[in-house]
């Protein structure tokens, strides 16, 4: 399985990869959303993790770009956010998950019942 996780803050993008990392093959990383969308372009990733607020283009919006790219992408949204319009907005743009920072452990659950197909 690979992963492609977006955030850029560089710290939590460490802690995102020490907690994945013994679950996939590969992690790719990057810290936009436009970036993002050339990424799983070129690599076709398992899953993305996507923060929301990032500078240039957000999560949101990326996500639904990425999910234009490909119907069937498994994007789960990493964000501090815990706001009900937000999570609508992330399901909306076809997010198949919501993990908050403050729950990132949560990760390893989610990886090992894998709830979008």
């Amino acid at each position: 399985m690979t992963v492609l996780i977006v955030d850029d803050n560089p710290s939590v993008c460490r802690v995102i990869r020490a907690i994945v990392a013994p679950l996939v093959e590969h992690v790719f990383e990057c810290c936009g959303g436009e970036e993002a969308i050339g990424l799983y372009r070129a690599h076709r990733p398992d899953v993305v993790l996507m923060d929301v607020a990032m500078r240039g283009l957000d999560g949101i919006t990326a996500t639904r770009q990425i999910r234009q790219v490909n119907p069937a992408a498994r994007v789960v949204i990493v964000t501090n956010h815990d706001q009900a319009d937000l999570r609508d907005a992330a399901a909306a743009a076809g997010a198949c998950g919501y993990v908050l920072k403050t729950h990132l452990l949560d990760l390893r659950s989610w990886f090992e019942r894998s709830p979008c197909s």
